[in-house]
């Protein structure tokens, strides 16, 4: 399914020359509906991403763990599947699953209509289930160039193994590089070199993975993005809840910030994430 179709037109009338944070803005969804929770637990937006969605989980299907996934510097990934339905646990939190991923694909779309040029420097944090790298590969044109930066080896053995039904042949796409690297350390070298920065790597701004990824989040890390950046350049920001803390520090490093919030999966109208688009000056 298209984003266009969950979300609509998404802020028809904002001024692409002229970005300025005024709160949070809601995307338009669908009317809501009832929907059935997949997991039956009560879970913490802040802890874990949804599981619902509108169609009912079938019970009878074993829920099967295909491969874990360590983690460096400590943890475990799990991947699971449960009929034609995949999951990437860490612990008991979802971190994606195939059924819901409008917003992680929005995060590369809504990116690329804020800025001028369909080509040029992309980095993408973390490689998922390549719901934002698909995306990405669809809004960007034939000549940018798209780094995806990707800390756990066994993620991209995922993408050309059991989920590579998911991946089709984006991997082999002659404008991505996949780099295993930390995506802070990526960025921390960079100067002046990305038009934009797509980060979900964590379920917000801050270190749930990894604690050390709280740097990608704290004053520090955040100007190291801003430089990283070309003038006009953009750093976007998956999260499954707000963090007001987090936007002023965003402005404190000096970009000029919008903030979104879009359904959790269709038709919600309850469960919302959020996208960060943070600009840096210039154009």
């Amino acid at each position: 399914m298209d984003a266009t179709s969950v979300y609509g037109a998404l802020d028809p009338e904002r001024d692409r020359n002229s970005m300025s944070y005024s709160g949070t803005r809601i995307a338009g969804s669908l009317p809501p509906a009832c929907y059935d929770a997949v997991n039956g637990k009560d879970s913490s937006p802040k802890r874990r991403r949804t599981q619902e969605n509108g169609a009912k989980l079938d019970e009878s299907l074993p829920i099967i763990t295909v491969d874990i996934a360590d983690i460096p510097g400590g943890g475990q990934l799990h991947l699971l599947q449960c009929g034609t339905e995949f999951s990437i646990q860490f612990g008991d939190d979802e971190l994606m699953g195939s059924r819901d991923h409008e917003s992680e694909k929005a995060l590369a779309r809504m990116t690329q209509e804020r800025l001028v040029q369909r080509d040029g420097n992309i980095l993408i944090g973390g490689l998922g289930m390549g719901f934002t790298l698909g995306a990405a590969l669809d809004a960007w044109s034939q000549t940018a160039i798209i780094t995806v930066a990707e800390l756990v080896p066994k993620i991209i053995s995922w993408a050309n193994g059991p989920l590579l039904h998911l991946f089709g042949a984006n991997l082999t796409d002659p404008r991505v590089r996949i780099q295993l690297a930390d995506v802070f350390d990526v960025i921390a070298h960079e100067k002046d070199s990305f038009d934009a920065i797509l980060l979900d790597v964590d379920n917000g701004p801050d270190g749930f993975i990894r604690k050390s990824n709280d740097r990608l989040y704290s004053a520090d890390g955040l100007e190291m993005a801003y430089a990283a950046l070309k003038p006009g350049g953009l750093l976007s920001i998956w999260s499954a809840y707000s963090d007001d803390a987090f936007a002023e520090r965003l402005e404190q490093a000096g970009f000029c910030l919008d903030e979104i919030l879009l359904p959790a999966f269709s038709g919600s109208a309850e469960r919302w994430h959020n996208i960060w688009f943070a600009a840096k000056a210039g154009a």
